[in-house]
């Protein structure tokens, strides 16, 4: 199909790649504004809730993006996560992201985690919509 997601364009993306199995790992440290007291009530600094989703979201949103054709992205739809250890400031840690199901080329269903070594940290599902992001308008 032409300009389907099975030709790649001129920048390396839409090549087929955006298949179930795929994945994609970040590693990172938890400080500066991943961090949270819970308004000091814990005496101590952790990864944030919120600061995990984002984290999951972004990775999701280049993974797919990678696979997806020039013009189109992904926007976050729903998130369903776990947070079920702390992680410490100055933590190292990875998040992963690997695509469970495509459905009708614009429904995006990730499984997702967040580590420290062995240890999980977070994990859930998360699924993104392809758009097309051609006529967006930026300010």
């Amino acid at each position: 199909m032409k300009g389907g997601w099975d030709e790649a364009d001129a920048y390396g993306r839409g090549d087929g790649r955006l298949a179930p199995g795929i994945e994609r790992s970040e590693d990172f440290v938890v400080d500066g504004v991943l961090l949270t007291d819970v308004g000091g009530t814990i005496g101590a600094s952790v990864l944030s809730t919120p600061a995990m989703v984002g984290l999951i979201e972004r990775n999701s949103a280049i993974l797919a993006f990678e696979g997806l054709p020039e013009g189109k992205a992904t926007v976050g739809f729903e998130v369903c996560i776990k947070h079920v250890a702390a992680a410490a400031e100055g933590a190292n840690c990875t998040v992963t992201s690997r695509l469970r199901e495509v459905e009708d080329q614009r429904k995006l269903r990730f499984d997702v985690e967040v580590t420290e070594g062995e240890r999980t940290i977070g994990v859930g599902t998360h699924e993104r919509r392809v758009i097309d992001v051609g006529g967006m308008k930026t300010t």
